[in-house]
Order: structure tokens, then C-alpha cells, then sequence
């Protein structure tokens, strides 16, 4: 007797993909100057962004044949961008860039790369966050350079579960089990013009989805022998308990990236009520806290006290720290006077108490910089020292950097008299660690003191003049995105 026994059908991709791509090309985006946004890529070669790349361009290139609003020039231009990060970790790598190279000038569209050197002796326990970082750095600034606003990862829906598996067994809060958002805006420098918007199409599709698809569209792709490693706990959580998850309960990968996205609406909450509880607490502009009101929010509310203090660092774009640490930190600020002075260093910040406020900044040393002579305006009325003594001193290498020591005054406004650099700094609100920039010297004179002021007395008020100005080597750093 025949077995009735019907072959298991090999699953076909979901309409949810063409909308992914489809909703990702439109980007949300209501003021942009054509229907067309420009965008990138993050190309890796491997099958998810080699199928996001795919489905992308199909759609980009038939949107551009219905638009009618575009001019030649725009056409012309590249509209889309494929990034590869070359991590140099695998002996592949160098084929990997090849092939990613050529598969974009099969699209026809643009291509950059960055290669990173990540040293694997260093902390080799932790070469997956390092890399991951040193990426989405590395993606940010190829966004910069080519005047991108909207960046695409390949991240699906089995990234989703493992990431949330990983999280949970960091013993993460809400906010670490809310996992990787479907769009965020990536932290950017001063510099650039624009803000640059990530953005993850595929989150709600399976790999199998997207395999059927790769099968459909006779996609080629390259694997990466690393993801067969289970020293990596992604890898061993992908290719161990993943698998036997879903033997237990059908559908566990989609559960666990379902319970993300609702873990990611009670953050929100959480963001909200920790700006409302907030209110006297946090100053938005400086991004500081102040001392005395969150300890006593603490006394009489310990959850709504962390959640501010943790609201504050996500600010900050800094990672949310063990519980154990937090304690730490609340035993230090309850031990410390009003007039105290704590630094702690946290996700390679400095997180410094000075005057009853919290604030973060650069853990680089602060007398990392170099001193600048800044043109002004003929047409201005503010001093500077002459050009021309600047010249002579210079070619006689009469100017110098010399450290403080505690018998320097200086006079920085036109009545005043000379006052100690300790009085100046307290006058100024210069904090602790940024009194420690060398002192500028000229033919074997004080000129000028970084967050102090300039000496008077050599100032002129006509003719070719320039302002001496302190440039420290790290402003306040915003790290780039993590998930």
C-alpha cells in the first residue's frame, strides 16, 4: 500500500519580504526631495544581506521606472550603496571583499569598504562586541563620507531570538531583552552634517523565509566557517539550543522576538517615566544629574531611582551596567560629602561627581590636545596677539607647553589683577580634570591658560591678530550604536 504521506512542501517566501524591502524605500521619510531615498547597504556576503541587497534593488529599479519625477542627473547618480566591512579575522576575508565588490557592480550600484585591524590577543573573550563595535563605527563613518542619512542591516528574525537568548542569560533588564529595534537613530559626530538612521527590514522574517527566497532568485552567497564555531555563544546558541527549543515549542524563534518587540514597548514606558520622575533630577541640555535629589528618589523609591540613572546613560549612548556595579555606584554617592569628588569608568567613559553633579565624559587624559592660533577678523573688535610675534616666536621656537605648577598668575581682563590659576579655574567653573592642559609660553612668558583665558597685556585690538585656543585630542564621546 502506498504511503499517503505527502511530501513536506520547501517553504515559500512571505509577501512580508517585498513589504519590508518595499516599506525600507520609503524609509518613513515625508520631506524628502525625491520619491527615491538615498541609502546603503552593510554587505557582508553572506545570505541575509546578500538577499536585502537583492530584494532592494528589484524594488529600487522598479520604482525608478514608474517615477516621474526624477531628472537624469538624479538617475544617473547611485542612489543606493553597498558597505563591507573587511574585519581581516578570517583568512576568506580578502575573497569576501572580492566577491561583495563584484556583486555590487552587478546591481550597478555604488561600493566602499573599510578594512578594520582588530587585535584578537587582547581580551580574545570578548572579540564578538569588539568587532561588532569597531563595525557599526566603521559603517557610520562610510555613511558620512558618502552623504548617506539611511543605513539597512541584514538582521532577521532568528538573530532576533538568539540576541534576546544572549540577554537573558547576561541577566539583562527590559532594556537588553528588548534587543535590536527595527529602526534607531545611530549616534553621529559633531561633524556631520546629518543624523544617520538605522534601519532592519528583515526583522520579522525568518532565515528560512529568506532562504526561500535566495532559492527562488537563484541568489549566491558566501558562509562564513566562523559561524560553525560554537566557541562563540551566538554560534552555540544558534546551533544548539535554538534547534532544540523549537522541538519543545513550535515557533520559538518568532515567541522570543514577539516578547522583544513587547519588551521594547514597556522600555518606552520605562523612558517616559523615568523623564517624568526625572524632571528635577536630569538637565537634558547638559545631559547631568544632580546628586542630592536622585539619592533622596533613591531613599524613597529604589526602582524609580535606577530606571532615571539608567535612562540617563542610554542617553549618553553608553551600555547599561551589572547590577552589581550600580550598588557600587550608590554606596559611593551615599559615603560622599556635597563637596566630593568621585570618577568611575564605565564603557570606556568617565562618569565624574564634581559640585553635586553626575556628568560623563571623555576617559581620555585631559591634557591630550594641542594648542591653535585662530585668525580674527580684521573687522572684529575682540583682541588677539599679534600675527606677526606669533611668526618670530614660532621660527625662533620660543613657544612652549609647560605644565602648572603653583606660582603662575595671570591678568585676563583689562582692570583686573593677576590671580592664581587655581582662583581663575574656580572662577571659570573648570572642572578638576580639565586643569591639566599645559600652559602656553611665549619668549619665556605666560600667554595663555585653557579654560582661564588669554593674557591681557599681549593682547591687541587692531591689525593681523590671532587667539590662541586650546583643542583637547577627545571631546565628550557618543559611542556609536551597539545592537
Amino acid at each position: 500500500m502506498a504511503s499517503s504521506r505527502k511530501p513536506i512542501p520547501k517553504p515559500k517566501p512571505k509577501a512580508g519580504l517585498a513589504q519590508s524591502t518595499r516599506g525600507a524605500l520609503g524609509l518613513e521619510a515625508v520631506n524628502r526631495a525625491t520619491s527615491l531615498p538615498r541609502l546603503a547597504i552593510a554587505l557582508s556576503g553572506g545570505l541575509d544581506s546578500v538577499v536585502l541587497l537583492d530584494s532592494i534593488c528589484r524594488l529600487h529599479q522598479a520604482q525608478a521606472k514608474k517615477s516621474t519625477k526624477l531628472e537624469s542627473k538624479d538617475v544617473a547618480a547611485p542612489r543606493i550603496f553597498a558597505f563591507h566591512i573587511h574585519h581581516g579575522l578570517q583568512k576568506a576575508a580578502d575573497e569576501w571583499l572580492v566577491f561583495c565588490e563584484a556583486l555590487a557592480k552587478k546591481y550597478k550600484i555604488g561600493f566602499d569598504f573599510r578594512l578594520l585591524h582588530i587585535d584578537t590577543q587582547l581580551n580574545s573573550g570578548n572579540i564578538e562586541a569588539r568587532a561588532r563595535a569597531a563595525r557599526y563605527e566603521a559603517l557610520t563613518e562610510l555613511c558620512a563620507y558618502h552623504g548617506i542619512e539611511d543605513l539597512l542591516l541584514a538582521h532577521h528574525q532568528n538573530d532576533q531570538a538568539e540576541t534576546v537568548l544572549l540577554q537573558l542569560l547576561r541577566g539583562a533588564g527590559v532594556s537588553g531583552l528588548s534587543s535590536m529595534p527595527e529602526s534607531r537613530v545611530l549616534a553621529t559626530s559633531a561633524e556631520q552634517a546629518s543624523s544617520i538612521t538605522l534601519w532592519r527590514p528583515l526583522l520579522r522574517l525568518s532565515r528560512e523565509e529568506l532562504e526561500a527566497y535566495a532559492r527562488e532568485h537563484k541568489l549566491k552567497w558566501i558562509e562564513d566557517p566562523s559561524n560553525q564555531s560554537s566557541k562563540y555563544r551566538r554560534n552555540a546558541i544558534r546551533k544548539s539550543i535554538l534547534p532544540k527549543l523549537e522541538i519543545i515549542q513550535p515557533g520559538a524563534s518568532a515567541n522570543l522576538a514577539r516578547s522583544a518587540e513587547l519588551l521594547a514597548q514597556a522600555q518606552q514606558l520605562l523612558d517616559r517615566l523615568a523623564q517624568q520622575d526625572g524632571k528635577k533630577i536630569h538637565n537634558p541640555a547638559s545631559n547631568t544629574l544632580k546628586a542630592q535629589p536622585l539619592l533622596a528618589l533613591n531613599a524613597s523609591d529604589p526602582a524609580a531611582a535606577n530606571n532615571v540613572l539608567r535612562y540617563w546613560l542610554k542617553v549618553a549612548g553608553l551600555t547599561m551596567p551589572s547590577q552589581e556595579r550600580l550598588q557600587a555606584w550608590w554606596l559611593d554617592l551615599q559615603r560622599a560629602r556635597n563637596d566630593s569628588r568621585l570618577e568611575w569608568l564605565h564603557d570606556e567613559c568617565s562618569i565624574r561627581l564634581w559640585r553635586g553633579l553626575l556628568q560623563i565624559g571623555a576617559a581620555a587624559k585631559s591634557e591630550e590636545g594641542e594648542w591653535t592660533f585662530v585668525p580674527v577678523p580684521a573687522k572684529s573688535t575682540q583682541g588677539g596677539l599679534p600675527a606677526a610675534w606669533i611668526t618670530k616666536s614660532k621660527k625662533a621656537g620660543t613657544v612652549e607647553f609647560r605644565e602648572r605648577s603653583s606660582a603662575e598668575r595671570l591678568q585676563v581682563t583689562a582692570s583686573g589683577p593677576r590671580k592664581t590659576l587655581k582662583n581663575l579655574y574656580q572662577e571659570n567653573a573648570v572642572p578638576p580634570w580639565q586643569r591639566q592642559a599645559p600652559l602656553l609660553y611665549m619668549d619665556g612668558e605666560l600667554i595663555a591658560v585653557a579654560g582661564a583665558g588669554v593674557s591681557y597685556p599681549h593682547l591687541v585690538f587692531t591689525g593681523r591678530r590671532m587667539l590662541p585656543e586650546w583643542k583637547p585630542a577627545s571631546e565628550t564621546r557618543v559611542p556609536p550604536g551597539r545592537a
